[in-house]
């Protein structure tokens, strides 16, 4: 199964898993990656890009990962954050069942994965972090961070990495101009062929 595909709910390739040793924020891990997953290869450049440029968060509150994969930036959150509570969603079975396996590795107790329809709908979160999958279409991706943003607390802040050439000002400019809602977008980096966006509430 491709890349292109890892937004699919249940991968229809043969499963292959491989332990990996990444970096996230500083830490060095062994993590477990899987087939017709994002990124099984490991840290995608956006995430790392994403990674890098973030602040630190918060010590508490509610924290989300949109299309989390197998669970780099939720594990990056829960990591820096012991004392959030952070949510990781992904439609991609596959990559839910991967960063269960990690999360559990790595003895995190703070940390809920599950699909998108599963998260309480009476929750709000104070910090969003996403590398969102680009590859869904324009349209959906839009539905997508609609959805989620309306999720955002006062005061709140939600940072998104994306691809220049694959729709990185574009976002920016819909949010800005309120077709997501009461929000404004701040790019706040560029690198590597990516934007860094800081969205809050306007």
């Amino acid at each position: 199964m491709s890349s292109e595909h890892y937004f699919s709910e249940t991968p229809g390739s043969s499963l292959s898993t491989h332990v990996r040793e990444i970096t996230l924020r500083g830490r060095t891990l062994s993590v477990t990656t899987a087939s017709g997953t994002f990124s099984p290869a490991g840290v995608d450049r956006g995430t790392e890009v994403l990674l890098k440029y973030a602040p630190t968060p918060p010590t508490t509150g509610s924290f989300l990962d949109i299309g989390c994969g197998w669970g780099p930036i939720a594990l990056a959150l829960a990591l820096e954050s012991p004392e959030a509570k952070v949510y990781g969603i992904d439609v991609n079975q596959r990559a839910r069942d991967s960063a269960v396996m990690n999360v559990e590795n790595l003895g995190l107790t703070n940390v809920t994965i599950c699909d998108p329809d599963s998260v309480p709908s009476n929750l709000t979160f104070d910090l969003i972090w996403t590398n969102p999958p680009i590859r869904v279409g324009k349209k959906a991706l839009q539905g997508i961070m609609a959805r989620w943003l309306a999720t955002l607390a006062p005061g709140g802040e939600a940072w998104v990495v994306i691809a220049k050439k694959l729709g990185g000002d574009s976002l920016h400019s819909w949010i800005n101009e309120g077709s997501a809602g009461g929000f404004v977008a701040e790019r706040v980096e560029t690198a590597k062929g990516f934007r860094v966006l800081k969205v809050t509430r306007v």
